[in-house]
């Protein structure tokens, strides 16, 4: 393969532009610049090695046009690029580039090492290539990504169809709906839940471990025993987990086949600490109400549980009276309601559950948005008032603050979200200071957290009045209610300082969590407990699918062996499960 200096527009990344770069010759048209030009070009161009500039004359007012074809006959070497399709589809999908660069392929423009510019057709004429000749090369590949993607391989070709029609008509759009609903849920990979009291851990692979409180029977145990330490749940051997929620006394569990598992109560809408339902369910059971919705997230509220349909719809149990989700249901009852208004035709990608309202990260083609529904009390639905949403609505605020989300959570009284650019926005009740504002403060609309400016955030979790934020760089920061030693802050001096009565001290401001970054771990998740009854604890899990565990373990939520008379865990503790 012969080699070439293409300079990539600064809008590619440098990783990405070097794959671009061994694609190899392109059918290139070169095109004079504006002669009215004042001559500086406005483009930035990255990683162009020091090399000789040779004054060139003037363009000709008659320009010959330039035209360099790759069907291997213009000079020795050259790569036959139109004849072997295959191989740049080979290249576009083995690296994986990121849907908004295939479609930048299709858009590019590649500059030559002079001033003149030349398009690149290649990438968006028919690529004539199984199997689907009409589309273009940069089509195909995002369409072999979605391929690859486990819960779109079982769709029939019409479900993928009617998906891609739903997002937007093109498969770039398809593929970056798939791959945002696995970045906001750690989809097929290995996950920690700190639930109410009780915790799940999912492998990589999709085998799950339960600890801690088993009241009723959400363990999956078949008893109603506490466990202290991880326990694999032996009855879903063979079926490969994907993503767990945990409630109070209730667990539900996802397969790679859509299908839902419940355990512990056997209610899908009744209040924390209400009746026990009519049984107690004490080994996962398949919800028979959903086996016709391919389930891909379920998120537990107090008085309502929600699912996310593969399809991108939501699709909610009980707390429905006309204030709430807009349908009427009992606390009992067992079948979904697809969640009606603004939001039918508009596929979501990730849903989270706070006390008695619900969050819908939806994806347009126009980029992303947040939705909110269900009790407006302390602002924390987005709008700018107090006042309950009985169906979807648009948080309009992102929009002001130019701010695209790609993570949503939501706490029992408040709400965070974090922006493509970083960027963490909070909203809702501010007591203890949840919201990183410096001060205990509502906040109707979602406001940017200023102390965090100069931290790239990647994800947010959010608890009762706690919040912790994990930045790309795999550190973490924390702030809000301290009970419990749930934020990690309690270094030696802390906790000298609790034998003097200041123990379980509040954070106003997000503050970094050292006891987390003394482990010398890469940090990617963060899950603790949202719950407004249960004390709360908190699970770190990092890149090498270690878990860390700090906060409560009265009951053996933490997985970790407490002293006597010892009720939390001050410090991160290692939990010996192996999730890789």
């Amino acid at each position: 393969m012969s080699k070439k200096a293409y300079i990539f527009p600064c809008n590619l990344s440098v990783d990405r532009s070097s794959i671009l770069a061994k694609l190899g010759h392109c059918r290139v048209r070169a095109v004079p610049m504006d002669a009215t030009a004042s001559g500086a070009s406005s483009v930035q161009y990255h990683n162009i090695s020091e090399q000789t500039i040779v004054p060139l004359a003037p363009p000709p007012v008659a320009h010959q046009r330039q035209q360099r074809h790759c069907y291997g006959n213009e000079s020795p070497g050259e790569f036959p690029l139109s004849a072997n399709p295959s191989i740049v589809l080979h290249f576009l999908t083995a690296c994986n580039l990121d849907p908004q660069d295939l479609a930048k392929l299709e858009a590019s423009v590649f500059y030559l090492p002079f001033p003149q510019l030349a398009t690149c057709s290649f990438f968006r004429q028919p690529a004539h290539f199984a199997p689907d000749h009409e589309l273009s090369l940069a089509e195909l590949a995002a369409l072999d990504m979605c391929q690859k993607r486990a819960i779109f391989k079982p769709m029939t070709v019409e479900h993928q169809q009617c998906l891609k029609q739903k997002c937007g008509g093109s498969w770039k759009l398809v593929l970056r709906y798939l791959l945002a609903g696995e970045a906001c849920s750690r989809r097929e990979k290995s996950q920690a839940i700190a639930g109410p009291g009780h915790s799940i851990a999912v492998t990589s692979k999709g085998a799950v471990y339960s600890f801690g409180s088993n009241s009723s029977g959400q363990l999956g145990h078949g008893t109603t025993d506490e466990e202290p330490r991880p326990r694999l749940i032996r009855s879903l051997q063979g079926v490969r987990i994907i993503h767990a929620a945990a409630g109070a006394g209730r667990t539900m569990l996802i397969s790679d086949a859509g299908r839902v598992y419940a355990f512990g109560k056997d209610s899908f809408g009744e209040a924390e600490y209400g009746a026990q339902g009519n049984k107690l369910v004490t080994i996962p059971q398949l919800v028979e109400s959903l086996k016709d919705i391919f389930v891909v997230q379920a998120a537990i509220g107090n008085f309502f549980t929600a699912v996310l349909s593969r399809e991108g719809r939501i699709y909610t149990f009980s707390w429905g009276d006309e204030s709430k989700l807009g349908h009427q249901t009992e606390p009992n009852d067992l079948e979904p309601r697809p969640l009606l208004g603004a939001l039918e035709n508009i596929p979501v990608v990730q849903i989270a559950a706070g006390y008695c309202y619900l969050l819908a990260l939806a994806c347009q083609p126009g980029g992303m948005s947040v939705y909110s529904v269900g009790c407006g009390l302390g602002g924390k639905l987005g709008h700018g008032t107090r006042t309950d949403e009985k169906q979807p609505r648009l948080i309009e605020q992102f929009a002001t603050l130019n701010l695209q989300p790609i993570v949503v959570a939501a706490g029992a009284w408040h709400a965070a979200v974090v922006g493509k650019d970083g960027r963490v926005c909070t909203w809702g009740w501010g007591r203890y200071g949840c919201l990183g504002h410096g001060n205990e403060d509502c906040e109707s609309v979602p406001k940017v957290v200023e102390a965090l400016s100069n931290v790239k955030a990647v994800n947010v979790a959010t608890g009762d009045y706690t919040t912790f934020v994990v930045s790309d760089a795999g550190e973490v920061y924390s702030f809000g209610c301290g009970e419990s030693s749930s934020l990690g802050h309690n270094t030696a001096a802390a906790a000298a300082a609790d034998e003097q009565g200041n123990r379980h001290t509040n954070v106003l401001s997000p503050e970094l969590v050292t006891s987390l970054k003394q482990v010398k771990e890469r940090v990617v998740q963060i899950s603790l407990t949202n719950s407004i009854y249960w004390n709360a604890h908190t699970f770190a899990l990092t890149d090498s699918d270690k878990l860390y565990a700090f906060g409560a373990g009265d009951k053996g939520q933490l997985g970790v062996e407490l002293a006597a008379n010892q009720t939390e865990r001050a410090n991160p503790d290692r939990v010996e499960v192996d999730l890789s």
